[in-house]
């Protein structure tokens, strides 16, 4: 089981949101590539590194700090990246700089013609990511709801070829109010490619919950208001996982 710490930039600053919300975002550091390398120091397996500008632009708006990241860490840390993904030309060159895969969100699921062509072209590169509520995916940094059914959209989009499927319960992200274990779960059991649990972490009594349902098909847990507050300490956290996993 992965832990995996988050660092979402906005403005070239490491920051977090509460549930999505721009307006409401919290600098926790000013040079996210020294938090990185402190992340890879306490043991982290992989980094999720979102671009919060880019995710609202449509197109790629933080290089310089995702340079400095890669540039830091990126030979000893796996690096998966999301946030304005949407076109070919832009994995392309993210995959050149040292990027191991690209999150795939909103255009997975406006344009899934696009997520096809993207795990088609990049095998091995592409995850995933699916937010949702009540069973149902949000899109455009959680601002609308689909109709969509969660569990079947990430079957078809499995059937793509997609490496992992991120997924989100946006009623938690931010809020450090625990997991949805159950959704989690279910939604793991209908596919056979792994799911990466995000939104709610807040301390090891989660981690220990996620370490116990491992064996459906959940290979890691994302990570960030909690490892930034402290009320979750990473190194701790990822010993535990690392104990429970070999079990």
């Amino acid at each position: 089981m992965l832990i995996i710490p988050a660092i979402d930039l906005k403005d070239g600053h490491c920051v977090r949101l509460k549930q999505g919300d721009m307006d409401a975002a919290t600098v926790f550091s000013e040079d996210p590539a020294a938090m990185a390398a402190q992340w890879l120091k306490q043991g982290a397996r992989r980094l999720h590194v979102v671009d919060l500008n880019g995710a609202v632009a449509g197109k790629p708006k933080n290089e310089a700090a995702i340079k400095a990241i890669v540039k830091a860490v990126g030979g000893d840390l796996p690096i998966q990246l999301g946030g304005g993904i949407r076109d070919l030309d832009t994995i392309e060159a993210y995959i050149d700089a040292g990027i191991g895969h690209v999150v795939i969100g909103t255009a997975a699921v406006k344009t899934p013609g696009f997520l096809q062509d993207a795990c088609t072209a990049f095998q091995g590169h592409v995850i995933v990511a699916l937010d949702a509520k009540d069973g149902k995916v949000a899109v455009d940094g959680w601002s609308k709801m689909t109709g969509h059914d969660v569990i079947d959209l990430a079957k078809k989009f499995q059937d793509y070829g997609v490496e992992a499927v991120i997924y989100t319960d946006i009623g938690r992200d931010g809020m450090l109010s625990g997991v949805n274990i159950e959704a989690t779960v279910e939604l793991a059991r209908q596919l056979t490619v792994p799911v990466i649990a995000s939104g709610g972490i807040t301390d090891l009594k989660d981690v220990e919950k996620l370490c116990a349902v491992e064996s459906e098909g959940i290979m890691g847990a994302i990570t960030g208001r909690a490892v930034y507050q402290g009320t979750l300490d990473f190194a701790a956290a990822q010993k535990l996982a690392d104990k429970l996993s070999q079990k």
